[in-house]
């Protein structure tokens, strides 16, 4: 099939649908439904597979947990016997699954077991909200259909909302384009003792990989012609999901912690804005895209019930608590922001840029986020999201200019969030963030103009997994942004992650990097570690 005939598909389901009717719920559903042929009668209408008869492993994708409660764990699984294979090797049909938790890896102590429809219409997906658990435990789960046994995932509960608890460590991770290399840094971050991963955004990229994946280069095998175009249909979401969660490296990571996940564009498309699409097409046939790719997204990630999409719309924001250590407000500053300013880009700042009525975060969400805060007790608020949070010129001179995707882009919705913290009474923020392909640390000040102003927290930007392949060190604009930007204390290109371990006096983060992407294996270092103190923030060296 050709790129335009595939686009095809998506101008036939929009045409005749108006913008308004299709951001109903009805009419985004009559859309998806149309577009992606899902079955009008719901999730129950399928008959149901017997078990015994699926002859290839039905666990190639692995197993996930995600988004722990102080009671209650998410467990994820999906069954695809040939995941690279448009519906994975399995008819239209309901199977069942069950499932085990337990306290031990041998499953000597099983503390909770049930069982599970894996339907037809979310891709056999499995998500298990299993509750009535103790707070603060680490459990081991597992999945099993006719004669098959999943891996074992290991995942654990948060402490409860009033436990005085001293650490908590987590990783952030972003950026995982599989065309540009070795999920190798996921290898080093199983082995990694952390509470949870944080995952920033961009899981997958839309964009083609071809038969020998991309910078991966790979010689043994060689990956479906249906990979090697851009991702607009549901089917091409869900296969390039089965693509990239084959990985053995990012398989193990999901086993390993649980995730915390938000999304940026690539799930989607490129610097995408609410309902503006990059390129030049109707909204409403890019809503039908998004509505494909935000279903897509949550059939393949350890998300509860109420993050589930409906249409083009999913409600990805939301709240953990990890005891009265630390609260986590994880945003979407993709789905309701204005559309970029100039054009997108790096641009020199201006009125549009600066009109005060532009938002990152959307008018709800905004308020939620400001809202929590002035209801916390934590004694750090954390802010998980996408991209660039600090002021960041990219020249020491008066001709700078800044990221029209990043918060730079919308200094005014910052200001609000910045004055919001104040106003609440945070006395220990830290904005967690990917996006960029380096590892950044900053320092949050009242005004970035003004080196001297007060610091009101630090942001730790992660690197890469793989975009932008092997990077380095120091980067071409490495002496151009540190002069820049005093308030950046860090900044290194390669790939890898960032460990951040929250204490009762202080944060301490470390930047773990490979030093290649383009061929498996390479060795971690860490690149560098910072601290920043309860009652006193900015980061110091460790």
């Amino acid at each position: 099939m050709t790129h335009s005939s595939h686009q095809q598909e998506l101008r036939d389901a929009a045409r005749n649908l108006g913008r308004r009717r299709f951001l109903t719920v009805t009419g985004a559903a009559a859309a998806l439904a149309f577009s992606v042929n899902l079955p009008a009668a719901g999730t129950a209408s399928a008959a149901e597979l017997d078990a015994r008869k699926i002859s290839e492993d039905p666990f190639t994708l692995g197993v996930a947990s995600g988004d722990p409660l102080p009671t209650s764990v998410l467990l994820w699984t999906r069954l695809a016997p040939r995941p690279y294979e448009p519906g994975s090797g399995l008819p239209r049909t309901r199977v069942q699954v069950r499932w085990e938790l337990a306290r031990d890896e041998r499953f000597s102590r099983i503390v909770r077991r049930g069982s599970a429809t894996a339907h037809p219409e979310f891709d056999h997906s499995v998500h298990v909200e299993v509750k009535g658990l103790e707070a603060d435990r680490v459990f081991y789960y597992r999945f099993r259909t006719g004669n098959w046994t999943s891996p074992t995932g290991r995942t654990r509960t948060a402490p409860a909302r009033a436990a005085r608890n001293s650490t908590l460590s987590l990783a952030a991770v972003s950026c995982q384009a599989y065309h540009d290399g070795y999920f190798t840094a996921y290898k080093h971050l199983a082995q990694e003792d952390v509470d949870v991963v944080f995952h920033l955004g961009d899981y997958l990229y839309e964009y083609a990989v071809d038969a020998t994946g991309g910078a991966r280069a790979y010689t043994d095998r060689t990956l479906p012609a249906h990979f090697n175009r851009e991702t607009i249909t549901l089917e091409d979401y869900r296969l390039r999901y089965g693509l990239y969660k084959s990985d053995p490296d990012l398989r193990a990571a999901h086993a390993a912690h649980p995730f915390v996940v938000t999304w940026d564009d690539h799930e989607t498309e490129n610097n995408y804005a609410g309902d503006i699409p990059e390129n030049d097409v109707p909204p409403e046939e890019f809503l039908l895209r998004r509505a494909a790719a935000y279903r897509a997204y949550w059939e393949n990630q350890p998300l509860r019930t109420p993050q589930r999409p409906t249409g083009p719309d999913m409600k990805l924001y939301r709240r953990l608590h990890f005891g009265r250590l630390a609260q986590f407000d994880i945003l979407d500053t993709r789905q309701y922001r204005s559309d970029q300013a100039y054009g997108d880009g790096w641009q020199k700042p201006g009125p549009e840029s600066e009109d005060p009525s532009r938002t990152l975060t959307g008018a709800a969400q905004e308020r939620w986020l400001l809202d929590g805060w002035r209801a916390s007790h934590a004694t750090w608020n954390v802010v998980p999201q996408q991209v660039t949070f600090a002021q960041r010129r990219d020249v020491p001179t008066d001709a700078f200019k800044l990221s029209m995707d990043a918060w730079d882009g919308y200094p005014a919705s910052r200001d609000r969030v910045l004055k919001g913290a104040e106003a609440a009474g945070v006395d220990n923020l830290m904005v967690l963030t990917g996006d960029v392909h380096v590892g950044y640390g900053f320092d949050l000040k009242k005004d970035f103009d003004d080196p001297s102003s007060r610091t009101l927290g630090t942001e730790i930007v992660a690197t890469s997994i793989t975009s932008g392949k092997n990077g380095s060190d120091k980067p071409g604009s490495w002496n151009n942004q540190m002069q820049a930007n005093p308030h950046m204390k860090f900044f290194n290109g390669r790939r890898g992650y960032a460990v951040v371990t929250l204490g009762a006096q202080r944060a301490r983060a470390d930047y773990r990097t490979v030093s290649a992407v383009t061929t498996p294996g390479a060795p971690l270092a860490t690149a560098g570690s910072f601290v920043t103190e309860v009652g006193n923030q900015g980061l110091k060296p460790a």
